[in-house]
């Protein structure tokens, strides 16, 4: 029997933070779509373990009051890339992370089913990170060698209306440009 950290959907040499948010994916369904997410646990500020324990149900909201929002909220994301670059994993990327919520996408209804769920630790008002465009550079390289990615998103493109991150910030023209996305697709 593997080990946990031999796993199927677990990457190697990647902190592994095990989300109780996910459940198995539907028989036969490609894992085609990568959405890319921002976070940030208060809101505006980075660091900390906030966003860990939002995505394994231990969030005290009492500890901020922008928590109490987040009461009783199970979400989790299969990555999430930290400001200097850090790469945490919560679910094996053969599971559906609960990420995207009521969420469309070419047609297709509950992105969950077949996507991967990045989340950049930001806050839509300030730039991403070098440290987290190449840590998702290589994130997207070794994606690609397990699932047959073909498209790529932000939340606000699957969930128009409700959500507006990776926001304007997030420079796809330079995500699109990376050889390790090369072939990959944003349609909108």
């Amino acid at each position: 029997m593997p080990s946990p950290r031999e796993a199927p959907g677990w990457l190697a040499g990647v902190r592994r933070v095990p989300s109780p948010n996910f459940d198995e994916r539907p028989r036969g369904v490609a894992i085609d779509l990568l959405v890319v997410h921002h976070i940030s646990l208060p809101p505006g500020r980075f660091s900390g373990d906030a966003i860990e324990r939002l995505f394994t149900n231990r969030l005290d909201p009492r500890a901020d009051p922008s928590f109490e929002a987040l009461r009783g909220l199970r979400v989790s994301a299969h990555f999430l890339i930290r400001r200097r670059g850090e790469l945490l994993q919560f679910v094996a990327t053969d599971a559906r992370a609960w990420h995207a919520g009521a969420s469309r996408f070419m047609g297709r209804e509950r992105c969950n089913d077949f996507s991967l769920g990045v989340e950049l630790e930001g806050d839509g008002a300030r730039r991403f990170t070098e440290p987290q465009y190449r840590r998702l550079a290589k994130l997207l390289a070794l994606l690609r060698t397990r699932h047959p990615l073909r498209w790529i998103a932000g939340h606000s493109d699957v969930a128009a209306g409700r959500k507006h991150d990776p926001g304007p910030h997030f420079d796809w023209d330079r995500v699109l440009a990376m050889p390790e996305a090369r072939g990959l697709v944003r349609p909108f």
